[in-house]
Formats: structure tokens, C-alpha cells, sequence
């Protein structure tokens, strides 16, 4: 790759073959987030640092008119529009469809040396990523950033409406909430645009460290930001950053509940992080009496956990917004025949050896709770109040499983 020039763009010098991907494929980086400021500002940032670069939008506010608005520019003017038709009555399905054709039309065209796909508000990262990574051929996912202006960051975390109501629904189906979107979207990206925001404290750039503490964050100047300050914050980095590669495997497995890398115990400036992890099962009557408590304890919790009525099945745990989603993610390795490890994924068989158990084997509580002002000690005493008491675990397995199946509404049993 090439220098970075006093105007803080990647230079020429190395040649275009240093920027193509993999093979001569087109690099992809997807730029998401629901702070839609902090990600036009990222997607600026790279069409003014990376020669060549062309930024793809779909703009789903549309959709009620059967269409959703397609946009190509670079660094200086707006290069085409176009329009897509509504898949399914799905904004998003119709994005899918659209979005690898046009891609591929790009990296067929010749100068295109990065293409950035800024997605709309509410599409999570993961499914365009795997859509480009399945289907796309002569392109490579390079990136996935998420943009974030840490201090939206607990306004929207805590924020438990419809994205339908929010005006920001990809399907008529769509019941996800805003705190829930933005949850995933924070999580799945292993590279954070972080936008310059003075109203932003110490307390959320703490929050934003516990929520993903493994992610690379790169700080990006605001659209009030001088040419000086635009030139001289970090010029190249979320260049080097948007074209340094990404693993769609380990993105996905990092986000399975079984092997998520979950935050670590953390206290700071007023935010903490709280990180439970036993191995007797929960009694499900008295966990499900807690659940609204739980939920509320914390702007964001997630993990994994097992009830005693249910030795059998990996549940995974996810709450923001004060709501929370309970559903099964399959089996706990230990209940599966030797013969079926084979198929297991490599990243699984390892967190599980991280977790395993001389007599439960993969099968553990691991939730883990990060909020400012968090209680950990009430909530660590609610949890422990759930777990089946030592006569109720002596009873054995077969006494468990008679146990009251309160979760069945949960699960759709």
C-alpha cells in the first residue's frame, strides 16, 4: 500500500494491485450503524482517503412506495441512482438482491479500487456480509465497520421501540427493536468508527470499551471538523483498517452464543461489567419469576445458560432496551454421541474445552451484565437465588425434568 499524502488520502505509489483484494477481487467494506451521522461521517472519511473508492447505498425509506432507492458516488459528486423492487414486501430482501449485481457491475467497471457499502439504518452487518462473501463473485469482504457516536451509544442501547414505529422496519414483519438492532450491529463488527463528539464523557467511551472490548476502535473527525483536523486525525488508519481482511466464519462463530468471546469483568468511570459463571442448572419456575428483574438490571446483558427441566438444550440469553430474547441454540455438546464431535466446528470444540465439566460437561451459566450504576451484588444474589437449591440438585435428573416447564411459552414449545 501506498504512503498517506499530506491530505491524509492513501497515495498512489504502491499501484492499484496493492489495494485489490485477494485474487484481484474488488475489497468490500460494509459501514453500518444506526447513528447515521457517525456512519456517513466514516463513509466520508473513506471516499476522501481511498483513491478509487465508490460508495453503494440502498435507502429503504422508500419501501412504502414499493422501491428501495439506490445511490453510487465517490469523494466528489453522486455517480447513479437507481431503484430496486420490494422482494417479498421486504426492503431488506430487495437490498440482497440488488446489492451483489451492482457490486459485481462495479468491480467488472475497471477503476473501482474499494467499494464501500454504506447500509441503511436498521440492516445488520452480518447478513450483507454473508450475502457478498456467498454470492459475489470477483469481490471479497475486506471489512465490516460499525460507526458509532459514543454519545448516542446508552441513549439507543436503552432504547426498547420498534424499529417499526421508529419508522425504520426493513419488512411489515420486522419486530426487532432499536436497543436490540443496535446491540448486534455494535457486536458483530471487529472495527468501530468512533466519531468525535464533545458531548460525549468518560462515561461512555467506558461503556463502549466493556460492550466489545475486542474490537479495534479508530477515532474519525465530526462533519464540523476542519480540513486540518480531517487531514491530520489518524489519516490513514480506518483506509488500512477498511482493507486489512475479515473472516465471515470467525465473525459468525464470535456471535454464537455457544462460543461468543463475552466482555470480561470491568469497573470504570461509574460503568461495570459483571460476569456470572456456574455450572448447576437453574430451577426454570424461579428463573422465570426473575426474568423482568434481570432484564432491567443492566443496559445490556447476554450469554448462555441451561435449565434443569432442559439438560439437553444451549439457551441463549440476550437483553437490551429491557427486553429480552430466550431461544434455544441447540444442543450442549454433551449431549451429543462421540460420532457427531466430527462436525463440530473447530471454534466450538475449543470454547467448549474452556467450560467443560466432569459431570455437566459443556453445560454452564455464563451471563454476563454491563451497565453504568450496576448492582452487582443484587444482581449475582437474584441469580443465585434461581439455581436449584442442593436438595433440589441431589434429586438427580430424572426429579429435574418433572420439574414446572415455565419456560414453554418462551421457546414455543
Amino acid at each position: 500500500m501506498g504512503g498517506i499524502s499530506d491530505s491524509g488520502a492513501i497515495g498512489e505509489s504502491g499501484g492499484i494491485g496493492d489495494i485489490g483484494g485477494a485474487d484481484g477481487k474488488l475489497p468490500v467494506v460494509i459501514v453500518a450503524g444506526l447513528h447515521s451521522d457517525a456512519r456517513k461521517a466514516a463513509v466520508r472519511h473513506l471516499l476522501a482517503t481511498v483513491p478509487g473508492s465508490v460508495a453503494l447505498h440502498h435507502d429503504l425509506s422508500t419501501a412504502d412506495r414499493g422501491t428501495v432507492v439506490r445511490t453510487v458516488r465517490d469523494a466528489a459528486e453522486l455517480i447513479s441512482t437507481g431503484e430496486a423492487p420490494l422482494v417479498h414486501d421486504c426492503a431488506c430482501c430487495a437490498l440482497r438482491e440488488d446489492l451483489v449485481p451492482e457490486l459485481e457491475r462495479l468491480a467488472d467497471g475497471g477503476p473501482t479500487r474499494l467499494a464501500v457499502v454504506e447500509l441503511w439504518d436498521s440492516v445488520e452487518p452480518r447478513a450483507m456480509a454473508e450475502v457478498v462473501a456467498a454470492h459475489g463473485e470477483g469481490l471479497v469482504v475486506s471489512q465490516v465497520l460499525t460507526a458509532v457516536d459514543p454519545a448516542l451509544l446508552l441513549p439507543f442501547l436503552g432504547n426498547g421501540d420498534d424499529l417499526a414505529d421508529a419508522g425504520l422496519a426493513a419488512a411489515a414483519s420486522d419486530q426487532r427493536t432499536i436497543a436490540d438492532t443496535w446491540a448486534r450491529q455494535l457486536e458483530y463488527a471487529p472495527v468501530l468508527a468512533v466519531i468525535d463528539n464533545p458531548l460525549a464523557d468518560d462515561e461512555d467511551r467506558a461503556l463502549l470499551a466493556q460492550l466489545h472490548p475486542t474490537a479495534r476502535q479508530i477515532r474519525i473527525p465530526g462533519e464540523d471538523a476542519s480540513a486540518t483536523e480531517r487531514a491530520g486525525v489518524r489519516a490513514g488508519e480506518l483506509a488500512a483498517a477498511a482493507l486489512a481482511g475479515f473472516d465471515i466464519e470467525a465473525a459468525a462463530a464470535r456471535q454464537h452464543p455457544a462460543c461468543a468471546l463475552l466482555p470480561q469483568e470491568a469497573d470504570d468511570c461509574g460503568v461495570g461489567t459483571y460476569v456470572w459463571h456456574r455450572t448447576r442448572p437453574f430451577h426454570p419456575e424461579r428463573l422465570y419469576q426473575a426474568l423482568e428483574d434481570l432484564t432491567c438490571a443492566a443496559a445490556r446483558s447476554r450469554g448462555r445458560f441451561w435449565l434443569a427441566d432442559r439438560p439437553d438444550t444451549l439457551l441463549a440469553w440476550d437483553a437490551a432496551g429491557g427486553a429480552l430474547c430466550v431461544e434455544s441454540a441447540g444442543p450442549w455438546l454433551a449431549s451429543l454421541p462421540d460420532a457427531a464431535w466430527d462436525a463440530v466446528p473447530p471454534l466450538r470444540r475449543a470454547a467448549v474445552a474452556l467450560d467443560w465439566h466432569p459431570h455437566h460437561g459443556d453445560r454452564c451459566q455464563h451471563l454476563v451484565f454491563t451497565s453504568p450504576g450496576l448492582d452487582r451484588e443484587g444482581v449475582e444474589r437474584l441469580l443465585e437465588s434461581c439455581l436449584l437449591t442442593d436438595a433440589e440438585y441431589t434429586a438427580g435428573r430424572a426429579a429435574w425434568k418433572r420439574l414446572p416447564p415455565a419456560f414453554d411459552s418462551l421457546l414455543e414449545v
